[in-house]
């Protein structure tokens, strides 16, 4: 009968081994010093031992010796800070060209939509030799991403994005874990991550049943929610233009400048009066409640795919002119009648 304990789970990512060396020498080093304590305690504790013919001996310490064993430990802690640090690093810059990837995490399940579409549920299909960004929200409450054998641990939260990534190097199925408790089915989240060829990936891809791309989708319902309304871009728009918008800074009415991230333009549809960019007035409602998570992803895709007019931050450089209070207050509530009649008559946009 053969008995194995592996040491660590099997490495399938190209960050896996970086980890697993640091880790290794943590190990190490706690090892050594715990060993060298407890054998000096031992020593001491016999050589010095109390007897009735001895007499303690005084002693003042010595200089060299505090500088000596301060001087070593905070060596070896910066050390393993750097280290740690640029694995971190590393570990948050997912490459420019990565495949991306959105993930929802709810009780109790895991859901990942492709560009392409193609949707799955506890089932997540990569490529090897291509980095790949996960941008991952929880439709619930905190839940936490987790893929042994990649070395990945990213939390996922509710109303903010976050990110993971990673490079596979070897074809497989690796477990998906859920590791933050979640609530009473929290051991049963749990998942695959199918790891396959480059041509076996584009052949799966092909061969799933996607209505369209998330880019697609998301142009639909930008019609359907009447955005091209005030984001139509001419000089008589209302809001700001959205081509190129993505990862451009924009001015804020404040004076601030924030950056154009995912982040950014799911609180821009869901809180609009969070943030007004600068020369623009405060007249569109709020879409909480009317758009879904999965939504929000495919209308972000489609404004990540607008292709950039210009360069330079984002604010009112048409100056349309200003539009009058009940002019603001007929928009928004021709707006919410007609989010309400969708909701009411069934059809979710």
């Amino acid at each position: 009968m053969q008995f194995k304990l592996p040491l660590f789970p099997e490495q399938a990512s190209k960050i896996a081994g970086q980890v697993d060396s640091l880790y290794l020498f943590l190990v190490l080093i706690t090892t050594f010093f715990s060993l060298l304590i407890g054998l000096l305690i031992l020593f001491f504790a016999v050589k010095y031992k109390r007897t009735p013919n001895r007499s303690a001996e005084q002693i003042h310490g010595s200089t060299l010796l505090e500088i000596v064993w301060t001087a070593i430990p905070l060596g070896i802690s910066m050390v393993i800070f750097v280290w740690a640090a640029a694995i971190y690093f590393h570990m948050q810059r997912p490459p420019a060209n990565s495949l991306e990837i959105y993930g929802v995490g709810k009780q109790w399940m895991w859901k990942f939509e492709h560009q392409g579409g193609q949707r799955e549920i506890n089932s997540l299909h990569v490529p090897t030799g291509r980095s790949v960004k996960v941008t991952l929200i929880s439709q619930d409450v905190i839940h936490d991403f987790f893929v042994p054998a990649f070395r990945v641990k990213q939390d996922v939260l509710p109303n903010r994005y976050t990110y993971a990534w990673f490079e596979a190097t070897q074809t497989g199925t690796y477990h998906l874990f859920c590791s933050q408790y979640c609530g009473t089915k929290h051991s049963a989240m749990i998942g695959d991550v199918v790891v396959m060829t480059p041509e076996d990936y584009e052949a799966w891809l092909a061969s799933g049943k996607a209505e369209g791309s998330l880019a697609a989708s998301g142009e639909k319902l930008f019609q359907q929610l009447g955005c091209a309304t005030c984001h139509r871009g001419d000089s008589g728009a209302r809001g700001p233009n959205l081509p190129g918008l993505y990862g451009r800074s924009v001015r804020l009415a404040d004076d601030r400048t924030v950056v154009a991230d995912d982040n950014y333009i799911r609180e821009s549809i869901l809180n609009p009066n969070a943030k007004i960019v600068s020369g623009f007035q405060s007249i569109m409602p709020t879409f909480q409640g009317v758009v879904k998570e999965d939504d929000l992803v495919q209308l972000i895709a489609y404004i990540k795919s607008m292709p950039s007019e210009d360069a330079g931050p984002l604010q009112n450089r048409t100056s349309p002119g200003m539009i009058r209070d009940s002019e603001v207050t007929n928009i928004q509530q021709q707006m919410r009648q007609e989010n309400s009649a969708k909701k009411s008559s069934g059809k979710q946009p």
